[in-house]
């Protein structure tokens, strides 16, 4: 089952990215059509954003999510114990130890990065390591290995990616709009009206719908994780403990960025969110659900 899930990752992967890219095309349509009637231009526009932004964030992201969050590399004479829990769960997970790294952070969190097992880190803030004893640690660190086992990173980075570029271009053709007040010269002047309310609504609502997108394969993606720790570990309570523990914690991780909020075990970005039920534009499921999901296992 496990297996099956992580080749629908894959596959999701790829439908994703299509869906995406044609959301992308029609924005650029929608720009040319309205800016200066000329729809292929606006599209050739996007094609080329598209060639640029989206290789350049998947190959980037892992060291910018690790810049970011100010994250240290260690060795195993730094942390024996996260060290030691680390290179067994590989072991386990039957895939290459991942980097390791520590963020001297007091809230408790964790994150894992790296577009495929073989690039994968780990890191881990020094207020979860103080909180949490070794069953607990070793429940959260199974977690962010089974991201990187059923290749969720790469899932989540290509759907951040895609929705950068939908709101890159969507805010661009609204600025242009505001500032050019619409068509200029070398346009068809007799256009639809219909087609335009349509262009106009599509820029508008094109950026929400990629958020919505990609919230809800975040959330989608926790669950799976959240499964296959227990899978990992043999042991539920482990990570209900840790879970517990992190949702009781009120202090926020200081370096968490919106951006990359979907990629920590927990929301980083403030107590209330966190004690917030689950809704279409969190990024994680609640806690009260996860360990209600756990607890059934």
């Amino acid at each position: 089952m496990l297996y099956q899930q992580i080749l629908q990752n894959k596959r999701k992967t790829v439908l994703l990215v299509t869906i995406f890219s044609v959301i992308v095309l029609v924005i650029g349509w929608a720009i040319g059509y309205l800016f200066n009637g000329a729809p292929i231009s606006g599209i050739i526009i996007t094609l080329i954003i598209l060639a640029f932004y989206v290789p350049i964030t998947y190959m980037t992201a892992n060291s910018q999510v690790l810049r970011m969050a100010g994250a240290k590399q260690i060795k195993p004479e730094d942390y024996p114990e996260l060290y030691n829990v680390v290179e067994e769960l590989s072991i386990a997970a039957r895939i290459p130890m991942p980097d390791v790294y520590v963020v001297n952070d007091p809230a408790p969190n964790a994150f894992a990065t790296g577009i495929k097992p073989e690039k994968g880190s780990v890191a881990f803030t020094t207020g979860l390591l103080e909180k949490l004893n070794r069953e607990e640690l070793s429940g959260v660190a199974a977690h962010e290995i089974s991201h990187i086992r059923n290749y969720d990173i790469r899932l989540m980075t290509i759907c951040i990616a895609l929705v950068g570029v939908i709101v890159l271009i969507a805010q661009f053709g609204s600025r242009m709009l505001f500032f050019g007040g619409g068509r200029r010269g070398g346009g068809d002047r007799k256009s639809n009206p219909i087609l335009m309310i349509v262009a106009l609504i599509f820029i508008i609502l094109a950026p929400i719908a990629g958020q919505f997108v990609q919230l809800a394969v975040s959330r989608n993606r926790e669950y799976l994780a959240d499964a296959s720790a227990v899978d990992l570990t043999r042991n539920p309570t482990g990570l209900i403990n840790a879970l517990t523990k992190i949702s009781q914690d009120p202090k926020d991780v200081k370096n968490a960025q919106s951006a990359t909020a979907s990629m920590y075990i927990a929301v980083p970005l403030g107590r209330k969110r966190r004690k917030k039920k689950s809704s279409l534009w969190a990024t994680h499921p609640s806690m009260e659900s996860r360990i209600e999901r756990l607890e059934n296992m």
